[in-house]
């Protein structure tokens, strides 16, 4: 007998994230249905976030281009079941809304930035890039920390995700979505030890 699956929602989920016991959790909602993962703490990976948000956060404010944040839910106004929670957003000044919120936002970002929690597979970081892009955003970065890279994912005809990788020896582009940014890889992924002491 198959058991049926509680759907959940937005409130449902901030419900179960505003609860002490689930401060070391990260949760997201795809299609209603509820992924939990322990919250990374390791520290290259602290390091690669705080790098990248650096970055990011410099070019949008040097032509105010919009709003990055750490951290935030997104989740489409016009569905309740889905709420994902970038490493880094960037959303363009157009699109915002207007006050913010003082929960989530209900908006996916332009740019979504996702970096593996423990136990995540790049197939379910995949998963939440395809939903993502489904629901609005433009861009979404993967950072592989292992592969010393990021997938780049796009939308593609038929729903497909285009994905490109991007390794240690090449370039990130902000495309049309931060318009002008260009980062070498190896600002996140030095080459060897002595570069990022130097």
């Amino acid at each position: 007998m198959a058991i049926q699956q509680q759907l959940h929602t937005v409130d449902s989920l901030w419900e179960l994230v505003s609860k002490p016991e689930n401060d070391d959790q990260r949760f997201h909602l795809i299609d209603g249905e509820l992924f939990a993962f322990p919250r990374p703490r390791y520290a290259l990976q602290g390091r690669l976030v705080a790098s990248l948000l650096g970055y990011i956060y410099e070019h949008v404010e040097k032509y105010a281009l919009g709003q990055t944040m750490l951290g935030v839910g997104h989740y489409p106004a016009e569905d309740k079941h889905t709420v994902l929670g970038p490493a880094i957003a960037f959303t363009g000044k157009a699109r915002l809304p207007h006050p913010l919120p003082d929960g989530w936002l209900p908006i996916m970002p332009d740019l979504a930035v996702e970096l593996a929690a423990p136990g995540e597979t790049l197939g379910h970081l995949r998963q939440k890039a395809a939903a993502y892009l489904r629901y609005g955003a433009s861009l979404v970065w993967i950072v592989l920390p292992a592969e010393k890279g990021v997938d780049v994912c796009r939308s593609a005809a038929g729903a497909r995700l285009d994905i490109e990788f991007v390794g240690q020896s090449g370039k990130l582009s902000g495309e049309d979505v931060l318009p002008g940014f260009q980062l070498e890889m190896t600002r996140l992924f030095p080459l060897s030890a002595e570069a990022s002491s130097g």
